[in-house]
């Protein structure tokens, strides 16, 4: 049985690829719906090698069953989503689990967060009960050990007076804030920020008009004064995130893959061109670390990857893309 410890200290291609091998086989004997997946599928799990073999399952499962190795749920994290939707819903048998893979990712892309001052702007999660992104950002900002870490919600002015006040002293902060509201922020006031970092997350959850990437980066860059725009790509099903550090370049940690599949043939992986994305995510030990997710992008040759957008069929729901 692969232990967190492993998981976490992948050092090569070849300690991935065996430890997803070794995943997949137990999550296909453990996860019924998996299995069932695997069987109307045809593959013979004895017979799968590589990654380029393993079932990938769709997402949209979370919405219909309970994709989980346990009976019993530490926590159940949902997806926002519009009036009425069905929301996916993500049994956590193992909470530390989660809190590994996102305190690792973090270490990883940016230090110890208690070199931060970090704040979180997310009305939009704050306003409703399960999300993931809220329980990270809790932890982190518990981490940062500092008094001037915090949630805001509707309180824009406090934020301000806080972003102007951490500026002056030089004090390195993180902003991570849900897209629309970072473009309210900068309406009240523009910035000139050298020590802090902006980092978007989610789209504009039905508040603003929906609008590129590049769009809304060359928005945030202007009304904040800083160069670049962070982003952080996770959703409900996985408990893994991926970041960028400007462009809308994003990079994995090293217990996260990103592969691309042809959109005609759901079956068929595709290299260096647009295809759906789907994602291993070996911190999903306990629920599937192997999603297919309704997004399009392109993975590049260093296994960076960009999104590029949605399938026009899926359903609107709390995911951080910018539909193009």
């Amino acid at each position: 049985m692969i232990t967190e410890n492993e998981i976490f200290n992948i050092k090569s291609p070849q300690d991935f690829e065996s430890i997803a091998i070794d995943i997949f086989q137990y999550q296909y004997k453990n996860i019924p719906v998996y299995q069932n997946f695997c069987n109307l599928l045809n593959c013979n799990h004895q017979s799968v090698k590589s990654i380029f073999d393993i079932p990938f399952l769709p997402i949209q499962f979370f919405k219909s069953h309970i994709i989980s190795d346990s009976n019993i749920s530490e926590n159940i994290f949902s997806s926002s989503g519009t009036t009425g939707s069905v929301l996916s819903k993500h049994y956590i048998a193992n909470t530390n689990l989660y809190k590994e893979s996102f305190t690792n990712a973090f270490n990883q892309f940016f230090g110890n967060p208690n070199e931060y001052v970090i704040l979180a702007l997310l009305p939009s999660y704050l306003e409703r009960e399960g999300s993931s992104l809220v329980y990270m950002v809790n932890e982190l900002i518990a981490k940062s050990e500092n008094p001037e870490s915090g949630f805001y919600l509707n309180n824009i002015e406090e934020l301000i007076e806080k972003l102007n006040k951490l500026e002056a002293i030089g004090k390195q902060t993180i902003l991570l804030g849900v897209s629309y509201a970072l473009l309210d922020l900068i309406e009240k006031q523009s910035f000139q920020l050298k020590h802090t970092i902006i980092m978007e997350t989610g789209g504009m959850k039905g508040r603003r008009k929906e609008m590129v990437k590049e769009e809304l980066h060359t928005i945030l860059k202007k009304g904040f004064g800083v160069r670049s725009i962070y982003s952080e790509y996770g959703m409900t099903e996985l408990l893994s995130q991926a970041y960028s550090t400007g462009e809308g370049i994003y990079k994995c940690p090293p217990w996260m893959k990103v592969l691309t599949r042809d959109t005609e043939d759901a079956l068929s992986l595709v290299k260096s061109a647009t295809g759906g994305i789907n994602i291993i995510d070996l911190a999903n030990y306990h629920s599937c670390s192997f999603i297919a997710t309704q997004d399009l992008g392109k993975v590049n040759d260093d296994e960076s990857f960009e999104i590029l957008g949605r399938f026009d069929v899926s359903d609107i729901r709390g995911c951080n893309l910018m539909v193009q």
